[in-house]
């Protein structure tokens, strides 16, 4: 397939906003595919994947480079930063420059699709001392062979911008259509082989039967399942029917798969941290006491012996040097709730009480770092009081209330799990934009933009801003965090890749006609940074309209 094709797809998509449209969109270009890689690839850019969140490659262009590239083209810095400031998106840059330097050439080749997501993956081999040349090289040559629009296109998929408002329901309904398959049979699949590529493959070669008998498969992540917020704890136990009360930890959410000697480590996010934590690939290796194993459980920093709050294990996530002395510095404690895979057999179909007992089968505990999950199983609501209170004077963040009768539904945010805090009610936000601060903080980032999304489109709507009640090491770390992901700066005012997201208190909703939503939060407080959650993590209109109606 001509890379210029799906161009026209991206085009066509970008030009509405309506959700069964796009649908249709991506459907009408799925029937045309009938290679099976290229259906792979063609799914990969229409997100504006090169690699899945998994892989732990990444292509690493920068707007720097993307500047320099444009350069090279023939074109002077001061002529590509005009343009730049003047549209403030690069890819939009690139199609500016392009279209002029193909007035003043006839040289093209055309680009197909493979051409353009091979070489973008191969961009992200190159490391070491010369690797930053090698990369732009690669991009320079596909610059040359696009038209104005391939160039745009090109330009915003490597940067991580294309946002086509292609949410994964949209993509998990195309599918659906394309292949005459339900919605909630793709979706299912989808969250045990996270790769819609694949899941495509599967429903035109086999369909639904093909997508039903997907199993887990060791050295891929899945969709953990999600737990719902219970108002109380009685509610709680209420709604659980059969009742197991676990402590809450404040960690990353872990899952483990084993496989012989070797294991994988993943996050909710689906990324593979396994380099990132060789003490806890250690523990496993020791403890679990199964052949092949899938296994989850929470993962927490330790400060003197005690939980630490999330932000100390965060800076072990997207670690890549000194690995070995950060482990030292930011012990662990793993407490293991579940088990999915055992001996190549899949359980996540069992209830969880025979999950649970599978677990402690194959676990070696050794308390204080590689350990089950603290749990009573009752319907009193006096003991369960007890453990609720005694888990917070631990400084743990919580307990969860789960039903010992229910299957483990991966991706599902059901019934089967509630989670009980003694919090207000908090926000999980994107910060989209900031700016720089004045005074003693203008080197650093303040009044930063929030975001919530749009389930149906995934595109992010701003509900406010953040500028106060943070401390000077608050504005400094954001700062670390969100400097890289500057897009383009006008005056003091920065555009940011939306990637931090964080945890906000506020103290009401309001409407209002100033932000996108719709919505604007009163005097929203940084709880903390969530580096365990991604945009999909991100709280919906639909969310932020419920609650604004429960306050009324």
């Amino acid at each position: 397939m001509e890379y210029s094709e799906l161009v026209k797809v991206y085009e066509k998509l970008e030009s509405t906003a309506k959700k069964l449209e796009k649908t249709s969109i991506i459907a009408d270009l799925l029937i045309t595919l009938r290679d099976d890689e290229e259906l792979r690839i063609v799914l990969a850019l229409l997100q504006g994947k090169i690699y899945h969140e998994s892989e732990e490659m990444q292509v690493g262009i920068a707007n720097k480079m993307v500047i320099a590239s444009l350069e090279k083209l023939g074109f002077s810095k001061k002529e590509v930063l005009a343009i730049f400031k003047d549209t403030g998106d690069l890819g939009l840059s690139a199609e500016k420059l392009v279209k002029k330097k193909r007035q003043m050439s006839l040289f093209s080749k055309t680009l197909s699709v493979e051409k353009v997501y091979d070489s973008m993956r191969e961009m992200a081999t190159h490391t070491g001392k010369s690797s930053q040349s090698r990369k732009q090289n690669i991009l320079i040559e596909l610059l040359n062979f696009s038209g104005p629009n391939e160039a745009k296109y090109i330009i915003r998929t490597v940067l991580e911008e294309l946002r086509l408002g292609i949410a994964e329901g949209l993509i998990r309904d195309a599918i659906a259509k394309t292949y005459g398959i339900s919605p909630e049979v793709v979706e299912g699949a989808y969250n045990l082989k996270t790769d819609f590529g694949e899941v495509a493959v599967i429903a035109k070669d086999h369909g639904v039967e093909g997508l039903v008998d997907i199993k887990i498969e060791l050295g891929t992540p899945i969709k953990v399942m999600l737990a719902e917020k219970s108002e109380n704890l009685e509610q709680a136990l209420m709604d659980a029917e059969e009742p197991a009360i676990e402590v809450k930890y404040d960690g990353l959410r872990t899952l483990i798969e084993k496989k012989g000697d070797r294991i994988w480590i993943f996050t909710r996010r689906l990324e593979n941290v396994t380099k990132q934590f060789p003490d806890l690939v250690k523990l496993c290796k020791e403890n679990i006491t199964a052949e092949n194993a899938i296994v989850e459980g929470e993962t927490i920093a330790l400060k003197n012996g005690k939980p630490a709050p999330f932000q100390e294990l965060s800076k072990r996530i997207h670690r890549k040097y000194d690995i070995k002395d950060m482990s030292t510095e930011i012990p662990i404690q793993v407490n293991l709730f579940d088990c999915l895979l055992v001996e190549g057999r899949q359980i996540i179909d069992r209830p969880f009480h025979e999950r649970r007992d599978a677990l402690q089968k194959i676990i070696r505990v050794q308390n204080g770092s590689f350990q089950l999950a603290e749990e009573i199983r009752t319907k009193d609501v006096s003991l369960a009081e007890d453990f609720y209170k005694k888990a917070l004077k631990e400084g743990q963040e919580g307990v969860m209330v789960k039903n010992l009768n229910k299957p483990y539904q991966a991706g599902k945010r059901v019934g089967n799990m509630y989670k009980v805090k003694p919090e207000k009610e908090t926000l999980d936000v994107a910060i989209t934009g900031a700016q720089w601060g004045e005074g003693k903080r203008a080197n650093w980032l303040s009044s930063f933009i929030l975001s919530i999304r749009d389930e149906e489109t995934g595109e992010l709507l701003e509900i406010g801003k953040m500028g106060t009640g943070l401390t000077d090491e608050q504005f400094k770390e954001a700062t670390d965090l969100l400097k890289p992901l500057i897009e383009f700066e006008k005056e003091n005012v920065v555009k940011l890749r939306p990637s931090v997201i964080i945890e906000v208190g506020y103290q009401e909703i309001q409407k209002s006609p100033n932000y996108k939503s719709g919505f604007a939060l009163r005097f929203p407080k940084l709880i903390r940074f969530r580096d365990d959650k991604s945009l999909e993590d991100v709280d919906t209109l639909e969310r932020l309209e419920r609650l604004f109606k429960k306050r009324l």
